[in-house]
């Protein structure tokens, strides 16, 4: 998969699929539209292109609000994009001008001058333009003077309940990482940097990597103890994760450590990467450090379980 910073380093191509959106999470129904694109790609000898949009617009429409948390940082949605196997990836800056950008110059400068665009995919809530004026329905009802094809995607329901990305972040938030994993279609994620910390954990025979998150935009999952697996420098382990603030010690500031199962190499400084399959248990305050550790070790055998 090609990244391309802006649609001025695009260059048009023959016969392009596209698609246009957040794509926060790339869950199911995102999926469904990567497949879409696929499928009519091969039909017709075409190319997929995805244009997506940094930082999430929210963040820019409205900056006083610092609740929104992303599912996936740009770098983690691409790492996603490409394992699906799209072609051109379109990274547009949103700024407050582009968000003055009408749909009748979105779909002239963009999908048509910038991209190509022969066949537009896009979800069934979709809008675009400047005061999200553009929908499928506009579209479709100038299609011909467009010169491009236009599909819609149904919503994806999991067991009725309609995917979205703010449905995933509410189910990561409450710690139902099971949920949250059946809606994204894989499991999320945690990409950070081990940092130093006060080896509490080697003092109790658990070991643990405190993570630096990467980003602050990402969103971090409930307290608590979580199944996981773990990948460093290509390596594939098991593991439990711990996020929370470590009442047993009074402590007060959050914290993100792995304890890794069967590893004991020294590895600060280095990438890690996180996947998260099962909530073990909410996070709880214990007598003493001998109770916490005793917990501990039910916690690893659970884990191991869960992941086997």
């Amino acid at each position: 998969m090609k990244v391309y910073e802006g649609i001025e380093a695009f260059k048009p191509i023959a016969n392009a699929v596209v698609t246009s959106g957040t794509f926060d999470g790339v869950h199911i129904g995102h999926q469904k539209i990567l497949d879409t694109l696929k499928e009519i790609a091969v039909k017709t000898g075409g190319e997929t292109v995805l244009i997506t949009y940094w930082p999430h617009p929210r963040l820019v429409l409205d900056p006083a609000n610092n609740t929104i948390k992303l599912l996936t940082t740009f770098d983690e949605k691409a790492r996603v994009l490409a394992d699906f196997g799209l072609d051109h990836l379109i990274k547009i800056p949103f700024t407050k001008a582009f968000a003055q950008t009408s749909s009748a110059d979105f779909i002239k400068n963009i999908l048509v001058d910038g991209i190509g665009t022969r066949t537009l995919v896009i979800g069934y809530d979709h809008k675009f333009g400047h005061n999200r004026e553009g929908s499928f329905e506009s579209l479709k009802a100038n299609a011909k003077n467009y010169g491009f094809k236009v599909r819609e995607i149904p919503r994806q329901d999991v067991k009725n309940v309609g995917v979205s990305s703010s449905k995933i972040r509410k189910s990561l938030s409450n710690g139902d990482i099971h949920i949250s994993n059946q809606f994204l279609g894989w499991e999320y994620c945690l990409n950070g940097t081990v940092v130093g910390g006060d080896q509490l954990g080697r003092k109790i025979g658990f070991p643990t990597a405190n993570i630096k998150i990467n980003s602050e935009l990402k969103l971090i999952p409930a307290s608590g103890s979580y199944a996981v697996r773990v990948i460093h420098q290509g390596n594939h382990y098991q593991g439990m994760l711990n996020i929370g603030t470590r009442p047993t010690v009074n402590g007060s500031k959050q914290t993100i450590e792995v304890h890794i199962f069967d590893f004991n190499k020294q590895i600060y400084g280095d990438e890690i990467r996180v996947k998260m399959v099962r909530l073990i248990r909410k996070e709880n305050k214990f007598e003493s450090l001998d109770s916490l550790k005793e917990q501990l070790v039910l916690d690893r055998e659970l884990a191991r379980k869960m992941l086997s």
